[in-house]
């Protein structure tokens, strides 16, 4: 057993094939051995890593000094030694946070997962010939836990630095606001309205959203009442009793007394100033800004939330009818998301950096209230808030007042109202790609991807988590709950299962000719935004999760956030297929088409290649400014 795992180490380092994983990756780690690779086993406390990696330099010198002779079999490629003797943990230490119950948990799972692929523990002995060697591939979950001078070293990483531009929300955020720097392309035509609250500026700019989106929703309103009735929507919750704990606009007194006769007339002025600015007649004229129109706001939105939030009565007369008619259909001309707004003004906020729902957001948890006010206030999970009132955003965002200018706690984005639903269930897709090179931009774009549902019936008169974050990481708390007997209990479905969703719906060529295309292109254009901030490594390459929104209408797909490291548990079927699938192909795409360009790259297909740039320059090439001054009259 000791000389055949000798002859397979000796095998490995000459033709590079050392590798380490750190993190719950069992079928990368069982992928690799099956190529002949040896793996080199990381500790998991990244303190014990670093100092593992950072030892290697003095490790090696000793050993080319010969401190270790008798243990070691010779390395035939660069003469270093391997040690039997290592003094180095073989299996990794538990972390000393006693909070994290979710990582350990994850850990426990892969320790399990890992035992049973390893019954051979000629892998155990072949990892500790190995371990004063640096690996030649490199799978991660956290850069940063490896030695930043020993990174260089390691020819093939599955990470890049810098992400954050891509993969915070408030990054992509930032990013994507350059897009007209890159492609003729209207932003709001794939990534929901979002602004960073930290910053005056764009705090200022949602106020103005907010009001005139609840400008254009009390006309959609105003069109859809007959009376007290709403027609085409879902009914708000109606409670015979009034709670003593309610919101300060929502007093029973408001219930009673009647809304002003001028609402619906400020609505349609500030929609006519508003579009004046769109079709740029503010050039030639002085257009007020409907920001700073004369309009009470604070008196328009009260009155806003009444009758839409409470279902008070809107009476219109005819030509007020047909002048909300043709001002929405003049705005639908203008306003890409007009179709994603509904009735309701829905805003999401999530801290700008964090995922899976995690974040630092404080208050009361999803819930509609008691009173039967009609929508919730606002629902509060993990680090995400929606919110329907203008005042409850801003109070939020007087916790990163005093934040540094470069860092955003809060980011704020339109709430998709009207998506597309399965069985009246909200769901979103996880749709892969990989990123093997920045410079020049090459992009990959993987066939096969999954849906995420909900657990409850999607309904923006209850906000609670349940319904409206597709999450896994929050969706498996609600275990016990289903939303519709036709969708699965583990609540996943792969693109196949809704493509035949689509042909049932008379559909069937849109994932084709809508979906999948849309989806690229929100993609690329992410990437090239972001291109220019992300930190570039030649033998690196990253796999990506990007995740979309369906709109009820067109079908379009709204991006919603890009994530770095995605995750492969196993959480369903139809993950555990496709996740094993796109690591197989990701090693296939990276490894394998090194050495053989026509071998199969699985459901990878090449998205975007960059050409090169040539320099029109030549080296020496002297360069001058000729002119003249010019002299003052």
């Amino acid at each position: 057993r000791l000389r055949k795992a000798r002859l397979h180490v000796e095998k490995a380092i000459k033709e590079k094939k050392i590798f380490a994983v750190q993190g719950p990756y069992p079928i990368i780690r069982r992928l690799l051995r099956a190529r002949g690779w040896v793996e080199r086993k990381l500790p998991r406390n990244s303190k014990q890593l670093k100092q593992q990696l950072g030892d290697q330099k003095k490790q090696q010198l000793e050993k080319r000094a010969g401190d270790e002779q008798g243990k070691a079999v010779p390395n035939s490629r660069a003469g270093a030694q391997l040690s039997l003797g290592t003094t180095e943990p073989l299996h990794h230490p538990r972390p000393s946070d006693k909070n994290k119950g979710e990582k350990e948990d994850e850990y426990k799972k892969e320790d399990k997962e890992q035992c049973n692929e390893d019954s051979d523990d000629i892998h155990d002995l072949m990892s500790f010939l190995v371990q004063d060697q640096v690996p030649n591939f490199l799978w991660t979950v956290r850069l940063r836990n490896i030695d930043q001078e020993l990174l260089p070293r390691i020819e093939v990483v599955n990470r890049f630095p810098r992400l954050q531009a891509l993969c915070t929300k408030e990054g992509l955020c930032q990013s994507l606001q350059n897009l007209p720097w890159f492609e003729q392309v209207d932003l709001n035509t794939f990534f929901p309205r979002c602004y960073r609250l930290g910053l005056m500026d764009e705090q200022d700019a949602f106020i103005e959203d907010f009001r005139l989106t609840a400008a254009r929703s009390l006309l959609k309103l105003a069109l859809q009442k007959v009376g007290d009735k709403p027609v085409g929507t879902e009914q708000p919750p109606k409670y015979d009793k009034v709670s003593p704990v309610s919101h300060p606009m929502l007093s029973t007194a408001g219930l009673r007394s009647p809304l002003y006769p001028q609402l619906v007339e400020e609505a349609l002025e500030v929609c006519e100033q508003h579009l004046g600015v769109l079709e740029h007649q503010d050039i030639d004229r002085n257009t007020p800004s409907p920001y700073l129109t004369c309009i009470p706001w604070e008196r328009f939105l009260h009155e806003y939330y009444r009758v839409a939030h409470k279902g008070t009565e809107l009476v219109l007369s005819r030509e007020q009818r047909e002048q909300c008619q043709d001002m929405l259909q003049r705005l639908e001309k203008q306003l890409p998301q007009l179709g994603i707004e509904g009735n309701l003004n829905v805003w999401i906020l999530k801290p700008s950096a964090k995922s899976c729902g995690r974040g630092k957001a404080q208050g009361s948890t999803g819930h509609t209230h008691p009173h039967g006010e009609g929508i919730s206030p606002s629902l509060c999970c993990p680090g995400i808030v929606c919110a329907t009132r203008l005042e409850e955003v801003l109070e939020l965002a007087q916790s990163c007042a005093g934040s540094a200018a470069r860092v955003c706690e809060w980011v704020v984005q339109k709430y998709v109202e009207r998506p597309l639903t399965i069985f009246d269930t909200k769901f979103d897709i996880r749709q892969w790609f990989l990123v093997t090179d920045w410079r020049p931009l090459t992009v990959w774009f993987y066939r096969d991807c999954y849906l995420r549902f909900c657990s409850q019936p999607f309904s923006l008169y209850h906000l609670e988590p349940a319904r409206h974050l597709c999450n896994v990481s929050i969706q498996k708390r609600y275990k016990a709950l289903q939303a519709d007997p036709r969708l699965p209990p583990d609540k996943i479905w792969s693109n196949t299962q809704f493509q035949a969703h689509l042909a049932r719906l008379g559909r069937a060529d849109a994932w084709q000719q809508v979906i999948v295309p849309g989806m690229k292109a929100a993609i690329l254009n992410a990437l090239r935004c972001a291109r220019d901030q992300v930190g570039s490594r030649k033998g690196s390459f990253e796999l990506f999760g990007a995740d979309f929104l369906i709109g009820k209408d067109d079908l379009q797909p709204w991006l919603l956030e890009i994530n770095s490291c995605p995750t492969m548990s196993p959480s369903s079927v139809v993950t555990r297929r496709l996740c094993a699938n796109v690591q197989r192909d990701t090693l296939r795409l990276v490894l394998d088409r090194k050495d053989n360009p026509t071998c199969s790259i699985g459901a990878f297909e090449l998205l975007y290649r960059e050409a090169p740039v040539s320099s029109c320059l030549s080296v020496g090439v002297q360069l001058k400014v000729t002119g003249c001054s010019l002299k003052k009259p």
